[in-house]
């Protein structure tokens, strides 16, 4: 719809206004009174997770079983890592120089369904929903983002929270998925979108841009005329207008801050830098959650499927996928976050984990897949508070169960919010005042800390 230069026009800067903030108010906190909170024993400040979604196969990547009968231990042979006596598959040639930078845990498991959505669900937030599959809900447990944005908001104004760069479905055409969104926190808390494609030539962040016919000088006038006609208006409820003038202060910083501008103009990286990650989707959306990161940004997640059934969800040519798509896309793009954050002295406050909703079946099927199998797989931790170089748990000589130390999600993300500074028994409360712990039953994996 074509919006004309009189009267409709003030109504569409508003709405140009609403819809920035109504994608992630406080996406644009900074220090709030309210928050102030202190986290002295916090390890990281920021996290990132690239969550392989739809189930990577830890047989075919960093638990390999090359002793292991042919229609188990599959076609990709092992390699030497940085780490002395671990091997990762031989098409992550990359992140195998990064290992010694990292924590593998190789007995993770979870009694959850096998559907996505459920075990999306658990990884991400530590919870059983208790059903089949099922999208996200209001009454969700709230994304690890989404606690970050409430209990250690960004010092600076920036987004707290940032998503990338798929809103990931259950199924192409399905609902989304729920452990991204603020759940019973409400929508406040759910996390700023950022949906077009990074790689693209003409790549841009939609909502950030001022409408053509505004220019910064005159939403500067505008924000003065709006706080001269706030100071002679009566005030009925003070804390509410209060806040609708802190948002509304916030909106206007943002449109005009060239600091938030800047963070999402991947052309200020060098072209080399940018190859490194890997020219397509997930490899500059890595780059650009480090941009984030850099910028003051909490806590990014970057999904890597458009649908749960698209990338790692690979129940049929699992091999030739893997190797000729996904691992190296994410071989780029992980050994690169590490090797740029080391670079940048960001790692030693960065938590990056590499996490998904299960692993993949010991047996190979008859369509040279493997299918969902949560009864044990991997997950990959390195930066802020991590042990570097070592390896927790074991599974068997097939990779199909635990035969030390078994990890649940609860364990790991209760590990992630410690080393975040958060108390995983912190209580939040839903709409209705009734409090819950962030993480009831997970346990800190002190052998991962350093």
């Amino acid at each position: 719809m074509v919006e004309s230069h009189n009267s409709n026009s003030r109504f569409f800067q508003r709405r140009h206004l609403l819809r920035l903030g109504a994608a992630s108010i406080p996406a644009l906190c900074g220090t709030s009174s309210l928050l102030a909170e202190s986290h002295h024993g916090a390890r990281a400040d920021h996290c990132i997770v690239l969550f392989l979604n739809g189930g990577p196969s830890h047989l075919d990547m960093w638990d390999m079983k090359p002793e292991a009968p042919t229609e188990i231990r599959g076609e990709f042979q092992p390699i030497s890592s940085s780490l002395t006596g671990v091997s990762v598959s031989e098409h992550l040639p990359r992140l195998a120089q990064q290992m010694h930078r990292a924590t593998l845990i190789r007995s993770m498991n979870h009694g959850v369904n096998n559907s996505h959505a459920a075990a999306v669900y658990a990884a991400l937030t530590g919870h059983d929903r208790g059903e089949f599959g099922g999208g996200a809900r209001p009454s969700d447990r709230p994304s690890p983002g989404s606690v970050m944005a409430r209990f250690r908001p960004p010092t600076r104004r920036t987004f707290p929270y940032v998503a990338l760069p798929y809103k990931t479905q259950e199924g192409a055409g399905g609902p989304l998925q729920p452990g991204f969104l603020g759940g019973l926190m409400g929508q406040t808390y759910d996390p700023f979108w950022v949906l077009n494609n990074p790689n693209a030539a003409d790549f841009h962040v939609e909502n950030l841009d001022l409408p053509q016919s505004v220019s910064r000088d005159r939403l500067e006038n505008r924000s003065q005329l709006l706080e001269q006609l706030g100071n002679g208006l009566p005030l009925p409820n003070e804390r509410s207008m209060t806040a609708i003038d802190d948002f509304q202060s916030q909106v206007f910083e943002l449109l005009t801050s060239n600091a938030t501008q800047d963070a999402f103009d991947l052309s200020k990286e060098t072209e080399a830098l940018r190859e490194s990650y890997g020219r397509n989707i997930y490899g500059q959306s890595a780059l650009l959650a480090r941009r984030l990161i850099e910028a003051g940004t909490r806590f990014v997640t970057l999904s890597w499927a458009p649908d749960a059934n698209a990338t790692w969800d690979t129940h049929g040519n699992n091999f030739q996928t893997l190797k000729t798509r996904l691992l190296p896309e994410f071989d780029a793009a992980c050994s690169s976050l590490l090797q740029d954050l080391s670079n940048r002295n960001m790692l030693d406050r960065t938590l990056v984990a590499v996490l998904g909703d299960f692993g993949r079946t010991p047996k190979i099927n008859g369509n040279a897949g493997r299918d969902h199998w949560n009864s044990c797989y991997t997950v990959m931790l390195a930066g802020a508070g991590i042990r570097q170089g070592y390896v927790f748990g074991a599974s068997d000589r097939h990779g199909a169960t635990p035969i030390d130390s078994p990890v649940s999600p609860g364990d790991v993300m209760t590990t992630i919010y410690r080393l975040l500074g958060i108390d995983s028994t912190t209580l939040i409360h839903d709409s209705l005042g009734r409090p819950f712990e962030v993480v009831p039953k997970g346990r800190v994996l002190t052998s991962i800390m350093a």
